[in-house]
């Protein structure tokens, strides 16, 4: 551009993206080769803190079962237990939800399912293309 060109009052931008829910929130899903700076899922985040919090307090023995830890939460076991299981997830899973680098499907609801035992298999089906 020159001095002599006039600037334009407006400028229209065309961005394709689709809207999803992740954690109960919606989130914009830029379409391919385009990049966002993603952010860590809330929920997620919140329910690594919780597990790992959780587990903490029941390995210092200062609560001798899940269920009084439940009672001293204020929360049911089933909950607790649920929660608890996250801190069998895969170093390398746990650091990616902590970045932000999880897959858009990857939230807490989808982690209720059926999770594999071995962190290799927790990376293939959970993370895949990061092997």
């Amino acid at each position: 551009m020159t001095r002599a060109t006039p600037i334009p009052e407006t400028v229209t931008i065309h961005v394709p993206f689709r809207i999803i829910k992740r954690g109960g929130r919606k989130e914009m899903l830029l379409s391919e080769g385009a990049s966002a700076q993603r952010r860590p899922d809330d929920a997620l985040v919140k329910a690594l803190a919780r597990a790992f919090r959780w587990k903490r307090m029941l390995e210092s023995g200062d609560f001798a079962t899940v269920a009084e830890l439940a009672a001293r939460e204020r929360i049911a076991v089933s909950y607790l237990t649920r929660v608890l299981r996250l801190t069998q997830l895969a170093p390398d899973l746990v650091e990616a939800i902590l970045e932000g680098r999880q897959p858009p499907g990857l939230t807490l609801q989808s982690l209720r399912g059926q999770i594999p035992d071995e962190w290799s298999g927790q990376i293939e089906s959970l993370l895949p293309g990061t092997q």
